[in-house]
């Protein structure tokens, strides 16, 4: 059988031990048996999460909850918390889909190649991210504050838990309406599975705002011949700010 070396000095004949001891019954009361103990329950981190961003009453308190949450396994492989960028404030919120490389370095959202690419579309109907007037201003921030490594999509359950973080996120900067930039965006806030390239340019509602699905600029830095649908999203946007003034 291929052995060829004893541990022991001498060979032990397992069949000739005595059997293992029988396991020790539990104490009894009065001829009852002790009940077996009880596991905790499982911590619920979605649960944790809404608890955490329904406490937050400011701005600053939602990003010292989002900073102590500690479920979300991301945290640990993360550089910085990339919470948002731009004027609270402003009509326009922009929510993306998770932190890339530079933003991970800098802690800003959309500030790599596809952020410079959002910033030069945007800037096409004037509007930015800090500018001093809310009207032409806007804020950013994304579903996930932390970089998924190698830039994957983020999992069910990292939307998930991050969820009602971002929705307490809406509620406080309060916008006039949200731009959902791309599908993890868009199937996360719109608890949807219709693809992106399929609802981009179509109002929907995102509680009590409209919210409008756009292609991700990375998405569009792969397919420069979709930049058509974004600018045609771009003047949808404008109108619908005129509208609502």
């Amino acid at each position: 059988m291929g052995v060829d070396e004893a541990i022991c000095d001498a060979p032990v004949d397992r069949y000739a031990l005595d059997p293992a001891p029988a396991p020790t019954p539990k104490p009894t009361t009065k001829g009852v048996a002790a009940p077996s103990p009880v596991a905790p329950p499982q911590l619920d981190p979605v649960a944790a999460a809404q608890a955490a961003a329904d406490s937050a009453h400011d701005l600053d308190a939602l990003r010292a909850a989002l900073e102590a949450y500690p479920h979300c396994e991301l945290r640990r492989g993360a550089r910085n918390l990339v919470f948002s960028d731009g004027s609270a404030g402003a009509r326009v919120m922009i929510v993306g889909e998770a932190p890339g490389r530079e933003e991970d370095l800098q802690g800003r959202p959309f500030v790599g190649e596809a952020g410079q690419l959002l910033d030069r579309m945007f800037a096409a109907i004037d509007m930015k991210r800090g500018h001093p007037d809310p009207a032409r201003a806007l804020y950013i921030t994304n579903i996930l504050p932390w970089r998924p490594p190698q830039n994957r999509d983020p999992s069910a359950e990292e939307r998930a838990m991050m969820r009602p973080f971002v929705l307490r996120h809406i509620a406080l900067a309060e916008p006039d309406l949200v731009i959902l930039m791309g599908r993890i965006s868009a199937a996360t806030l719109l608890d949807t599975s219709e693809g992106i390239t399929r609802i981009r340019g179509q109002w929907r509602s995102l509680g009590d705002r409209p919210a409008l699905p756009m292609l991700h600029p990375a998405y569009l830095l792969r397919n420069p011949a979709a930049k058509r649908e974004a600018w045609a999203d771009l003047l949808a946007l404008q109108a619908k700010l005129r509208t609502m003034t």
